[in-house]
């Protein structure tokens, strides 16, 4: 039986730019055994959606996006956006899924 190692980051990687989140994803992945060992980086974060649907959820995502920049020179990212943070990170896999609400659940393999 396998144990289940996983780090969970909530509201974490939205306050940095892409350089040091790059950074701290290779400290996670670092601490973490591999995929076949039941290791996985839990996020839970915005997955920017496109900004034609004009739901509340999604307004509110791209409001957040423009604090992030103007408060703490960062930003939310597109799925897009947190693939390629990952990879340069060196993670394998993830898989995004929406929740209620403007977040979204992300896990990512080593």
């Amino acid at each position: 039986m396998f144990e289940f190692f996983y780090h969970i980051k909530q509201w974490i990687l939205h306050n940095w730019n892409d350089e040091d989140c790059v950074k701290i994803l290779k400290k996670c992945k670092e601490s973490i055994p591999s995929r076949d060992e039941g290791g996985k980086l839990i996020i839970i974060d915005i997955v920017l959606e496109d900004p034609k649907n004009m739901s509340d959820y999604v307004r509110a995502q791209h409001n957040m996006d423009m604090m992030m920049m103007v408060c703490f020179a960062a930003k939310e990212r597109t799925k897009k956006e947190w693939e390629k943070l990952f990879n340069e990170a060196g993670f394998n896999e993830c898989k995004i899924t929406s929740i209620p609400g403007s977040r979204s659940l992300i896990e990512v393999y080593p």
